[in-house]
């Protein structure tokens, strides 16, 4: 499989909350997460973070994602992925009871790979604009 076949199913797999179940097949046991936003400040590994999606999915069951670029650099051995978030917060969970507000979140995954694995993730995320569109903040 190609780390560009690698990251595509990584991205389903963590995107749709199936958690670290069915993402650390892709995955370098250990590999580490970051991301520039206070939501996400103590997730460090791509293990947690995939559980904090799946997490997300309780009180925004109809979240999805809108794929707007997937794309291979080969030199880096890394594969990004753009995308728009869709959900609605509409069942119980989350910091509150449920809003029903929605939210459309621009984000990037950069996937580093060792080999045929991913070593590393960073997410590129507004997570202000998203709380607040939720009514979380």
């Amino acid at each position: 499989m190609t780390i560009t076949a690698t990251a595509r199913a990584f991205f389903e797999a963590c995107e749709t909350g199936k958690g670290w179940d069915a993402c650390q097949e892709h995955c370098h046991e250990g590999a580490t997460f970051s991301c520039q936003a206070d939501a996400l400040a103590d997730v460090n590994t791509v293990e947690a973070y995939s559980e904090w999606m799946k997490g997300l999915l309780v009180p925004v069951p109809d979240g999805r994602y809108e794929l707007k670029a997937f794309s291979t650099d080969e030199d880096r051995n890394a594969v990004t992925a753009a995308a728009v978030f869709h959900g609605t917060h509409s069942a119980e969970g989350g910091p509150m009871a449920p809003t029903g507000n929605t939210v459309a979140a621009d984000y990037v995954y950069v996937m580093e790979f060792d080999g045929p694995k991913i070593r590393h993730m960073t997410k590129i995320w507004n997570d202000v604009i998203s709380l607040r569109a939720l009514g979380w903040a």
